[in-house]
């Protein structure tokens, strides 16, 4: 149950920097290996491309490959339910704590959904202007997807309920499930106090033991990586190069929609100026460029919430609790790499589908904000594809290049928290 609220209204465990849930987030993936194994297994692809490579080697190759894959992929289910039921208790808990906590969530939820809603409608028009190149078609392993069958209205609405959760789980039918342990979530919080503590423990030492098997698999990663990459490179030559910039880019600008946003959220809702905004911002982002990450950069975020003369009452509750629950980025990012998948499958997102993918990385967000890049991109982006229908194959590799994508989201989750602190502030008056 949640603490006596301060004079700010936050209990004293939300007013302290944020810490990590889980002890086991410290791990050093190995990041640059992984870049390094994709950048070596493209390059030996190429290479070899004209040459007729022994079947041995390519079924060789494909083995290591599925099977790094696949233990990815046993991860997800358990770790994203574990995360739920974890993210969102807190974002229960830090609801009961006050008026400015409200306030602060309203504005989350918002941006959230402007994100996701901005990339399902931007997305699609920006690759008819900037197409996918030919090229990057080697990133499936079989040929792009036929049309698939359209569900009505009333089938969709009717599978967002699973009767059996564990069918449901079987089948990676992740819309049902994200739906099934948000509520779970919720009705925990509703527990004693003894019965809530022992079932978020449970959940705690799932997401722990998740995270260290994950954190085994994102070991190997440069071996998987670098033998999916080789078939990638065979069938995609040179060409994969030239594909994987357009990615980055594509998915980038989606970030870059938040961080503009983020100047207009604290000149529209925090009276600030733009100008002077930017000034004030220019010690945190460097901070988050360097690190990648908002928790490193809270003291700068709360620098530049003084440069700002917001009240640090508000600052000191809010930046922390933007930093354990919200990353801005998150949908418009995360369908991003979705739809951008869907685009080279050759999968048609129709309303539906988005609706599904935006729900999905609207609740996962708030469950992933604490995790590395790599098992972050992993957790979030996995769970919408599977509930849009989408291979998930690519991720493994464009999980080797998120460390490029992920200096704009770093720089715009950091932008957004202070715009979303001079907001609460100014709605305080």
């Amino acid at each position: 149950m949640p603490s006596e609220p301060d004079e700010n209204g936050a209990p004293d465990a939300l007013s302290k920097p944020a810490q990590s849930n889980f002890e086991l987030v410290a791990i050093r993936l190995p990041v640059v290996l992984t870049f390094a194994g994709l950048i070596a297994g493209l390059s030996l692809g190429v290479i070899l491309s004209d040459v007729s490579v022994p079947n041995e080697v390519l079924d060789f190759a494909a083995l290591v490959g599925t099977l790094w894959l696949r233990a990815l992929q046993m991860t997800i289910i358990p770790l994203v339910a574990a995360l739920l039921v974890l993210g969102l208790s807190q974002m229960v808990q830090a609801a009961r704590a006050g008026a400015a906590a409200r306030r602060f969530l309203a504005l989350v939820f918002a941006i959230l959904i402007a994100g996701g809603l901005f990339t399902a409608a931007v997305l699609p028009w920006l690759l008819t202007i900037i197409p996918i190149p030919d090229s990057a078609s080697g990133f499936l392993a079989s040929a792009p997807g036929e049309a698939q069958e359209v569900p009505g209205i009333l089938d969709f609405m009717a599978s967002l309920i699973a009767p059996n959760i564990i069918s449901a789980a079987a089948e990676t039918s992740m819309l049902p499930l994200t739906i099934f342990f948000a509520l779970f979530a919720v009705a925990i919080t509703r527990l004693p106090s003894d019965q809530e503590a022992r079932m978020l423990g449970f959940f705690h030492a799932l997401a722990n033991v998740m995270l260290q098997i994950i954190g085994w698999v994102l070991w190997l990663a440069p071996v998987g990586v670098l033998a999916l990459a080789f078939g990638v490179g065979l069938r995609s030559g040179g060409g994969a190069f030239a594909a994987l910039a357009h990615y980055i880019l594509v998915v980038s600008a989606m970030g870059g929609f938040i961080l503009v946003l983020a100047y207009v959220v604290a000149w529209a809702l925090g009276g600030i100026n733009p100008v002077r905004f930017a000034g004030a911002m220019i010690p945190a982002q460097a901070v988050a460029v360097s690190t990648q990450s908002s928790l490193a950069s809270l003291p700068a975020m709360l620098d530049s919430a003084g440069r700002l003369q917001l009240r640090a009452t508000t600052s000191e509750f809010v930046l922390p609790l933007a930093v354990a629950i919200f990353r801005a980025t998150s949908p418009a990012m995360n369908m991003a790499v979705a739809l951008y998948v869907a685009a080279l499958a050759g999968i048609e997102v129709t309303p539906a589908l988005a609706f599904a993918g935006i729900m999905v990385a609207l609740i996962i967000s708030v469950g992933s904000v604490s995790l590395p890049g790599s098992i972050s991109f992993v957790v979030s982006i996995g769970p919408i594809a599977l509930a849009m229908g989408i291979p998930i194959e690519p991720l493994v590799l464009l999980v080797a290049v998120e460390m490029l994508p992920d200096i704009m989201r770093t720089l715009a989750n950091v932008t957004m928290n202070v715009a979303v602190v001079s907001a609460v502030d100014r709605s305080g008056d």
